[in-house]
């Protein structure tokens, strides 16, 4: 009786090595972003330097066009394509103007001058907590990267967590308070070294320790939180 022959299974062939990838923070990514741009991959508000998932979503889109494996990262072979098909971008594409605020930016949004609200302008970068249309403290904040951007609308307090912590960005929120889904007003370390030089993961970042310590004293899960431009 004849032996069978064992089969070989074939070893994997490896994923090619990431140039830039999720989460990456750099002149390169803003690079990337302005070329994509070019081509109509990516709007021209999110050439920030961060690979978010709307970055992601570009190459995506890019590789897929080009009958390329769609990595969700840059591989060598991404990148020369894509320099291929572009130009060298110019400093206008590398920093692309911001919005202007308008012109009645101080003003509060009629749904927080009545009972308990926390009013998040994005327009003046504040965040003001009104109570029955008087404003008791005011405070700088910071939003989300254009690639994760804080939502916008009425929500509610869904929950206080006063020593908050992210594991997925290994990253303490001290006095956080979720309004919707993970995003959450809350101190940030990095806000207060860095000031507007960053940007968050969708939450709304306070750098006032003191300032935000006694909103989340005085705050109830169920008030309001308003997120909008004036």
């Amino acid at each position: 009786m004849a032996t069978p022959t064992a089969t070989s299974t074939p070893t994997p062939k490896p994923k090619p090595q990431a140039l830039m990838e999720l989460e990456d923070r750099s002149d390169d990514v803003r690079e990337l972003e302005a070329r994509l741009h070019q081509l109509d991959w990516l709007a021209a508000e999110w050439v920030d330097g961060y690979y978010g998932t709307t970055t992601r979503e570009g190459v995506n889109g890019f590789q897929a066009r080009r009958g390329m494996p769609r990595l969700g990262y840059v591989d060598a072979a991404t990148w020369d394509r894509l320099v291929a098909m572009t130009r060298t971008p110019t400093r206008a594409e590398l920093y692309p103007p911001k919005p202007t605020p308008a012109p009645n930016a101080s003003a509060l949004d009629s749904r927080c001058t009545t009972g308990r609200a926390i009013c998040v302008d994005k327009s003046t970068r504040t965040l003001r907590w009104v109570v029955d249309g008087s404003v008791r403290l005011s405070m700088d904040v910071r939003f989300g990267c254009p690639s994760s951007p804080t939502r916008e609308g009425a929500f509610t307090v869904r929950a206080k967590v006063l020593d908050g912590y992210s594991n997925f960005y290994d990253t303490r929120m001290p006095f956080s308070l979720f309004f919707s889904g993970h995003q959450a007003v809350h101190y940030s370390d990095d806000f207060a070294a860095r000031g507007y030089n960053g940007c968050s993961h969708g939450c709304v970042n306070v750098r006032s320790w003191d300032t935000l310590s006694q909103l989340f004293n005085e705050a109830r899960v169920g008030d309001k939180v308003i997120v909008y431009w004036s």
